[in-house]
């Protein structure tokens, strides 16, 4: 028996070797390394995420989803650079100083002149351009320079300052004109570029989105309803274009908010509808007509209708009219609350001002108001907005 066992165990031993020997130098014997199956997809409950959205452009291929460089080339031609210039007080040459130091010579004394950098957007083959109206605001002399090298003086056909616009012309031929865009289509979350001469080192053009719209309540124009972009806007840029991935001309540039001087992602723009309506009335009658009726707004809060008593929680208050105006003469009176004007509501002052602005000059206009806790139609003929003055009544 026991040597049966001792024949036993040397068997298992021998076996025990020769397995790790074939499993060492010979694992495909044993089966080892063989493809692994792969898992049945259906096993891992995988959940398909949306394909990319393909940004649509009028420019052709999906390469505008990385590059912007069709809708530059379209409109960057018909964004130009603006230096304006104005003279300052001539030294006076009977300043005895002046003559003390510099004898007959102070006579001759050239003026000294200010400079200022801008741009602006060639919108018609015949030479018209936008650009701000802080641009050129007091400038006797302005100089565009195009893209293409050639430069022109510039002539001022009219400016807006309720709106920051003027609108310029040049005697140039063979002009790039840009194409204008819908802003009615315009969404937050669309990509814009924009185009300009931010600090004078040549046309740059920068990319963002439409971060809001309709912006209001800036302090920046009487007239605001901006365009809120986070494209980079400098100094320089005012005047220049605001386009679309397709290169359309969706606003001019304006204004920026910034602590530094220098882009914050904060930039503004005055929607090219707008831009659009003021350059046609300059150019047809040399200034833009607008409705006023002669009232101080000021916004209804809360806190304001609680303490005043009142039945309605949102509208204009009108804290004061001007004697012999339109409100006055109508029947309107301090302490109203305005809530529709001709059929649109209103909401706060700048939404006021703009449906009074869209008003006829002497035309009857209705206005709803709350007084106390009446609601009653006002009948008011409109007058013509008076000229732009430090503390406009409407304002």
């Amino acid at each position: 028996m026991r040597k049966a066992w001792l024949l036993f165990s040397q068997t298992v031993t021998v076996a025990v070797a020769l397995l790790f020997v074939v499993a060492t130098l010979k694992p495909q014997w044993l089966g080892r390394g063989a493809p692994v199956e792969a898992v049945p997809a259906t096993a891992t409950a995988i959940v398909p995420l949306p394909a990319p959205v393909q940004n649509v452009s009028l420019l052709g291929p999906a390469k505008a989803t990385t590059s912007y460089s069709a809708a530059a080339k379209r409109a960057s031609p018909a964004v130009v650079s603006i230096t304006a210039s104005r003279a300052t007080q001539r030294p006076r040459s009977d300043d005895p100083m002046l003559r003390f130091f510099f004898g007959d010579r102070a006579r001759q004394m050239p003026e000294e002149r200010q400079f200022g950098l801008g741009s602006g957007v060639i919108v018609s083959p015949n030479g018209y351009l936008l650009t701000n109206n802080h641009v050129i605001d007091g400038a006797d002399d302005v100089e565009v320079l195009l893209g293409d090298g050639r430069s022109a003086k510039a002539r001022t056909i009219g400016t807006d300052p309720e709106s920051d616009i003027a609108v310029l012309k040049i005697d140039l031929d063979k002009l790039p004109a840009i194409a204008f865009g819908d802003v009615d289509k315009l969404e937050v979350g669309d990509v814009v570029l924009a185009i300009g001469n931010p600090f004078g080192v040549g046309q740059t053009v920068t990319s963002g989105i439409v971060s809001a719209l309709g912006r209001n309540s800036l302090g920046i124009n009487i007239f605001e309803n901006f365009i809120q972009t986070d494209a980079a806007i400098n100094p320089g840029n005012s005047g220049g274009a605001l386009v679309d991935a397709s290169g359309n001309l969706l606003g001019i540039n304006t204004a920026i908010y910034s602590r530094s001087g220098g882009s914050l992602g904060i930039g503004f723009a005055i929607p090219v509808s707008t831009a659009r309506q003021v350059m046609e009335a300059l150019i047809k009658d040399g200034r833009v007509t607008r409705g006023w009726i002669g009232v101080e707004p000021r916004d209804l809060t809360p806190e304001i209708a609680k303490t005043l008593d009142l039945s309605v929680s949102q509208g204009v208050l009108i804290t004061g009219v001007v004697q012999a105006g339109p409100a006055s003469e109508g029947g309107l009176r301090p302490g109203d609350v305005v809530l529709k004007i001709a059929g649109t509501p209103v909401a706060n002052t700048p939404q006021l001002l703009n449906a009074v602005a869209a008003l006829k000059p002497r035309e009857a206009a209705t206005i709803s108001v709350q007084r106390g806790a009446s609601a009653i139609d006002v009948k008011v003929v409109v007058a013509q907005r008076p000229p732009l003055k430090p503390a406009p009544a409407e304002r």
